[in-house]
């Protein structure tokens, strides 16, 4: 007996999506807050969207580009600050 129904192509495109758009949404968020943690997941997001197949890939690509601004901007203010994000 199945309780549920099988998984359809249609149900990983759709995840495809929503990841696509997850990964836009932390890198906006990532701009401004946490974007040491926020940063690569974006990344990682786009990247596993883009290779499901997703038909945002627009977004997908927002959100990888996006994404590897946020490690850029993490980058270039601890050098303008010459200290680690991290310390107290």
């Amino acid at each position: 007996m199945q309780l549920t129904a099988p998984a359809t192509r249609r149900t990983g495109i759709r995840d495809a999506d929503g990841m696509a758009v997850a990964s836009f949404v932390l890198g906006l968020l990532g701009l401004l807050v946490l974007n040491i943690f926020l940063g690569p997941v974006a990344i990682v997001l786009a990247s596993i969207a883009l290779w499901r197949g997703t038909k945002r890939r627009g977004r997908a690509y927002l959100g990888l580009g996006l994404g590897v601004a946020d490690l850029v901007v993490l980058v270039a203010f601890m050098q303008a600050d010459s200290t680690p994000s991290w310390s107290f």
